[in-house]
């Protein structure tokens, strides 16, 4: 039921955005659109879904003996059951995949799958961070979603950093929360606990997965970026670098299937001083696309991870 009514707040969404620009005049974009930057553009997913393999291997312990290969097949099938799985569950499914290939136990393998979003998410409100500070243009909306990113970024920070605040946190956060989530975060702070322990006691890969996450998150922009330059149109690249990440950020919020609707609306109205609502609209499909191409590419090894996760739910 959750699935089938974000599945229609998402078209509802669509149907209204779409009702306010001219079809027809979307259709031409993509038509007039420049297919080498469009082919670069989409191609940029291929080094996107390697780099975020290589940097779940480098998260794995080595005696888990977890190849490139396996990394980017568990990327790709984590990203078909982020399509059909609310909140970016398929991504929590990994550390099915994790226990059952690399010998891990539970806590671990959800630390390191726990640990992997935090560096997307801080790496993701970094760069939302530095193009905000830089944005030339700052009404009064920009400057409260950037003192929003910079509160955020510096929260997730200490809660990542600081193993004092994270438990004063959680303590915080489940005494204010229902009955059912508070015991869900209950659990969830054990792991965060073990995440801790595991990731600070070797600072070298802690430096190392941090700078690759935001490296893999600079290629997320860059491919956004490129998608412009594909329907030949031009925003400056600080300007897509602070305007990308607020409809990404859109897209996560649990309303619609796949982000699908509220990414969209978020860029036609935050890139309207630098091209027309068509264009925004042309935008949003391509981004949409940077989800469902792994889904696609993920489709061939979907079925051999779901028959382990059925394996654990019998054991």
């Amino acid at each position: 039921m959750k699935r089938f009514i974000s599945i229609f707040v998402s078209t509802l969404i669509l149907v209204i955005l779409y009702n306010k620009i001219n079809f027809p005049e979307l259709i031409k974009v993509f038509r007039e659109c420049d297919p080498f930057w469009m082919v670069v553009s989409l191609g940029m997913v291929i080094p996107i879904t390697f780099f975020t393999g290589w940097r779940l291997k480098q998260l794995i312990p080595v005696q888990a003996k977890l190849s490139i290969w396996e990394a980017n097949k568990l990327i790709l099938a984590a990203s078909v059951l982020n399509m059909v799985l609310p909140s970016k569950m398929g991504d929590i499914a990994k550390s099915y995949f994790m226990k059952e290939r690399g010998n891990l136990s539970g806590t671990l393998s959800l630390s390191i799958v726990i640990f992997e979003k935090a560096c997307d998410m801080l790496s993701l409100l970094l760069w939302c961070a530095f193009g905000l500070i830089l944005y030339p243009q700052k009404d009064a909306f920009f400057w409260t979603m950037t003192a929003g990113i910079l509160g955020g970024l510096i929260f997730g920070l200490l809660m990542l950093g600081s193993k004092r605040f994270a438990r004063i946190g959680f303590t915080t956060m489940r005494r204010i929360a229902p009955k059912k989530i508070a015991e869900k975060l209950a659990s969830f702070q054990d792991s965060w606990d073990e995440m801790h322990d595991y990731f600070w006691g070797n600072p070298t890969q802690l430096t190392r997965i941090a700078g690759m996450s935001i490296f893999v998150w600079f290629l997320h922009l860059l491919q956004i970026w490129l998608f412009i330059l594909a329907l030949n149109a031009w925003a400056p690249p600080v300007i897509s670098f602070a305007l990308s990440p607020l409809a990404i950020l859109a897209g996560l919020l649990p309303l619609t299937f796949a982000g699908v609707g509220t990414r969209d609306a978020a860029l036609v109205a935050l890139y309207a001083p630098y091209f027309s609502a068509a264009t925004g609209a042309a935008l949003g499909v391509l981004c949409t696309s940077r989800y469902f191409l792994p889904a696609i590419g993920g489709l061939p090894f979907l079925n051999q991870y779901l028959s382990t996760v059925k394996q654990f739910k019998k054991a």
